[in-house]
């Protein structure tokens, strides 16, 4: 039973990824806004759901490390493993007029949020600070993204209501599929022995992540390389602003000393490697994958 329900979260990891793919880019064509903005927003935001789930879920339960630790360990999991893998499955070549301003934001909400644990607690004060953070950024984004012209200057064809019902029906099963396939994992990892500690540094560590790196992927296969760089980098900047600023706000958040010390290097390296590489070689080509690969794998490897 356990491995069929890997099977199944794993069928439904490829499905909701395919499904929000299609429907992000019949949404894009259909209100002339850039795939950049879709990917940014809906499908970043969207993808980021189970983040937001186990942070507020732990921050309530009175498990501050987890609800910090999951969105740091995510976002150097979309960087360096999400966005590596997909750029050497298809090179994922933007212009970086089209990523200057996501990037700022990226690294923006990384130096905030650095600051913000230094002392020890991100409050309240805090998460209203970061949640400001993120509406500029939406309006910012949006302003941005909104008169593309069509694609082809084709418009989709159907009743406008089908591409939200194609996105919805791509997240949920993103969701689930991700839930199956991490409790059913875990399951499968212990009954062969392994550790709990190498049980949270690879599968619950990298589960939460499973719908972006799903959606990527696929984004990248299907060419629309946009949608694949857009997801990770608007999942990086929801999960500070909009996770980590909505779990504050509902409860302050200690933060062990470690995170600014040991992590957030990390999570500022990988933002910073990422902004550099595309603006110097143009987007993210194999071997840029291959690096952002090796430099996920060293970080695992310290973490061991």
């Amino acid at each position: 039973m356990t491995y069929l329900l890997f099977l199944v979260g794993l069928a439904g990891l490829v499905a909701g990824g395919e499904l929000l793919v299609r429907g992000a880019s019949s949404i894009a064509r259909a209100f002339h806004l850039s795939p950049m903005l879709i990917g940014l927003t809906i499908v970043g935001f969207g993808t980021s759901a189970p983040e937001l789930i186990v942070s507020v879920q732990a921050a309530l339960e009175g498990k501050p490390g987890i609800a910090i630790g999951n969105v740091l360990g995510s976002n150097i999991g979309n960087t360096l493993l999400i966005l590596g893998a997909s750029a050497l499955l298809a090179p994922l070549i933007i212009p970086g007029r089209k990523l200057w301003r996501d990037l700022f934001f990226m690294l923006a909400a990384t130096a905030a949020i650095w600051v913000m644990l230094l002392d020890g607690t991100v409050t309240r004060l805090d998460g209203f600070l970061l949640i400001a953070g993120l509406l500029a950024f939406l309006v910012t984004a949006f302003i941005a993204g909104s008169g593309h012209p069509p694609e082809g200057g084709a418009e989709p064809s159907g009743p406008a209501w089908k591409p939200w019902v194609i996105t919805g029906a791509g997240l949920v099963l993103l969701v689930i599929g991700a839930r199956f396939l991490v409790d059913s994992a875990t399951t499968i990892a212990r009954d062969f022995g392994i550790s709990e500690a190498v049980i949270g540094l690879t599968i619950v560590a990298v589960g939460t992540s499973l719908p972006e790196m799903a959606t990527s992927i696929i984004a990248a296969f299907r060419k629309h390389t946009e949608i694949a760089v857009g997801n990770i980098v608007g999942s990086n900047i929801f999960n500070i602003f909009g996770i980590l600023g909505i779990t504050a706000l509902l409860t302050p958040i200690p933060a062990e000393a470690r995170f600014a010390a040991i992590d957030m290097p990390w999570v500022a390296a990988s933002a910073v490697g990422l902004t550099v590489v595309a603006f110097v070689l143009g987007g993210l080509p194999r071997i840029a994958g291959i690096g952002l690969l090796a430099a996920y794998g060293g970080y695992i490897w310290l973490l061991g």
